[in-house]
Formats: C-alpha cells, sequence, structure tokens
C-alpha cells in the first residue's frame, strides 16, 4: 500500500475567516505519520459569499442544494488557482470539510456545503468530503473530527487545543482520545467587531482597552451547556439561540470583548485543570490574539505552547487532508470516543472524475 501522499485540504470554519487551502504530503514512516504543508493560503469571502453563506440557514431544500453546488464550483475555482500559482505537479486528492451551514446532531442533522462531484468534475482530481454525516447517523456528534489527526500526528503533546469560531480540546486518557467543544470564541468575537465595521480585534487590542462586566461574566460561566459531560459540540445555532441574546444588552464593544476574553479563558483553563493537563498545542486564528493568549497564560496552570505560523493557520486543513488519507486506506478516522458514536468508523464520501 502506498505511505507517502499528496493532498490538498480544504478548510472553512465558523468564524467565517475564509478558505484555508493547504498542500500537504502526508507520508507513514516505520509505522508512526509524518507531515509537511507545502504550500498553504488562506482566501478571505467576498462580501457576496460572507452574505450566502451568513444567510444558507434561512434556505429551503432546493435552495440549499443550489448553493451546496455553486460553493462546489467555487472551491475548484479556487483550487485551481491554487494549483497553478505554486505550479503543484503531483497531487493524488482533495480532502474538503465544506462549509457547515446546519449543525444539530441531537437531531441528527448536520450539513456541509460543498458539493464534491461538481468539485472533482471541475479539477479532475478525486475528492473526499461530507466527513461528518456517517457519524451523525451512528449517534454521534458529528463532531470534532479533528483528534484523530490530534492523537497520530501531534503525539507529543499532552493536548490539543483550537481556537477557532469555537475553542476545542482533544487529549487522551489512558490510551482513550477524548474531544469537544469547551465555548464559543471568534465566531462571536468577531461577531461583535463586524458591528463597528472591523473584522477582527487585531492583537486583542480592543479587548485589551475595555473592562470585563462581572455581572455578566457570571451569567455566561453558568451556561448550561459547559457542566454536561462530553463528548458535546456547538454550532452556529446553538450561538444564536444562547449565547447572543445574553450578551445583547451590553454596553460598550470593548468591554463586551473584554468580558468574552475572561470567559473564554475561564472556560478553557477550567478544563486544563480538571484533566490534569500539563501542556497545550494551540492552533487557530485565535493563537494570534496575543491579549487572549497572555490572559490563558496567566490563568491557566498549563504551558501553553505556540507552534509555527503556518500550523497555527492550517492545522485544520492538514488534519482533514489526513483524515482523507485514512478514508483512501479504509482506516479509522473518527473515534467512538470522541463523537459519541456507536463504533469508529472511516467516514466521507469518495467521488471520482467521470474520466476516471
Amino acid at each position: 500500500m502506498t505511505t507517502e501522499y499528496r493532498v490538498i485540504g480544504l478548510m472553512s470554519g465558523t468564524s467565517m475567516d475564509g478558505l484555508d487551502i493547504a498542500f500537504c504530503r502526508v507520508e507513514l514512516k516505520a509505522g508512526k505519520w509524518d507531515f509537511s504543508i507545502l504550500n498553504a493560503e488562506t482566501i478571505p469571502y467576498s462580501d457576496r459569499w460572507l452574505h450566502d453563506l451568513n444567510s444558507a440557514r434561512e434556505l429551503d431544500e432546493n435552495e440549499l442544494s443550489a448553493l451546496d453546488d455553486k460553493y462546489g464550483i467555487y472551491l475548484a475555482e479556487r483550487t485551481l488557482e491554487f494549483i497553478n500559482i505554486n505550479a503543484i505537479e503531483r497531487i493524488d486528492f482533495i480532502a474538503s470539510h465544506g462549509h457547515t451551514i446546519h449543525h444539530q446532531p441531537e437531531d441528527g442533522i448536520t450539513v456541509q456545503i460543498g458539493n464534491g462531484k461538481a468539485l472533482t468534475e471541475i479539477v479532475k482530481i478525486p475528492v473526499v468530503n461530507d466527513f461528518r454525516t456517517e457519524d451523525v447517523n451512528l449517534g454521534g456528534q458529528g463532531a470534532p473530527l479533528v483528534p484523530i489527526g490530534d492523537e497520530l500526528l501531534f503525539k507529543e503533546y499532552d493536548a490539543c487545543l483550537n481556537l477557532g469560531g469555537f475553542a476545542n480540546i482533544s487529549f487522551s486518557r489512558n490510551e482513550v482520545r477524548h474531544a469537544f467543544d469547551i465555548c464559543p470564541a471568534n465566531i462571536v468575537m468577531n461577531h461583535i467587531t463586524r458591528k463597528i465595521g472591523q473584522a477582527y480585534d487585531h492583537d486583542g487590542e480592543l479587548a485589551r482597552s475595555g473592562k470585563a462586566e462581572l455581572n455578566l461574566l457570571s451569567v455566561l460561566n453558568a451556561i448550561p451547556f459547559y457542566a454536561k459531560s462530553y463528548p458535546k459540540s456547538l454550532g452556529v445555532e446553538w450561538v444564536e439561540k444562547e449565547f447572543y441574546s445574553i450578551i445583547s444588552k451590553s454596553s460598550k464593544p470593548e468591554d463586551l470583548l473584554r468580558t468574552l476574553v475572561s470567559h473564554i479563558v475561564i472556560q478553557i483553563s477550567k478544563v486544563t485543570k480538571e484533566n490534569n493537563i500539563r501542556n497545550v498545542l494551540v492552533t487557530g486564528g485565535g493563537a494570534f490574539n496575543s491579549f487572549l493568549i497572555s490572559e490563558l497564560r496567566k490563568c491557566s496552570a498549563a504551558k501553553i505552547i505556540l507552534p509555527d505560523a503556518n500550523t497555527i493557520n492550517y492545522k485544520e486543513a492538514l488534519v482533514f487532508a489526513f483524515l482523507g488519507v485514512l478514508k483512501m486506506r479504509g482506516e479509522t478516522n473518527v473515534l467512538k470516543s470522541v463523537t459519541g458514536a456507536s463504533k469508529d468508523h472511516s467516514s466521507g464520501v469518495i467521488s471520482l472524475p467521470s474520466s476516471i
């Protein structure tokens, strides 16, 4: 069986930063997985795409199907541009997360758009996508999916923390991987900054200038989700229903951002303490929020480790490339200990261009 793969990973997260594209080498050496990110880029969404993706939850079935096709074509066009700019010659396949529109696993629902068949027919390369549906059908949360990559690619760390739209963590106990969403992160902070014309809070400067609202902080920390045992996951619908109503009456954006930073730090520190985590690899866009990281280092007993910028930015795209490798090999890429599914399984749908 082939042991070295050249894969393009595509990732679009709930924080709406843009489309992450990473061309990765993934190789099995002496029974251990090795990787490198060869080329990578984030393509910001246009105002039109931001509108379409943000309003997609309101679409009916036919409209959503049309957007699924349209987004698949968008992924194909951006991927072809990426391949041409970087003069990439060998690509074994593309692994695409797509963009999540609905995630309500308790109701058996998860939808990621980015039609794999449309993507493969344009790019003329095999595609693996739709990584979450099978897990939900098996009674799982359909999330998080990255922990298998944490387990096999980043084994040297006690835990891996992603600060994306949501803060989520994975770690092993007695050789069993556990992972779950901790709390909202960039999805909420970016929601606040967009209201004042900023895509995000650069270096956490606005939050740094604010003052935490202690009453609001207490209410946020008492949200019932935090008392639930894992596996558990969060989605945009939950944020809109449970979170925005709590923060809607807050006054100054900088005070609200400062309060949110405190909330995120408290929830993460609580999890690391409860699970005796000594060191944490931190990736995702929130890793560049220097104020958030400094507050986390003050509050958490765990050592906070930031890798190189490529790993911070593209770890999730890398891991979805790796999930595609495992799927192509027919090996487990989703863990029941993480999602709560009835069994470990190899998830994803493989699409081949008609010329193959």
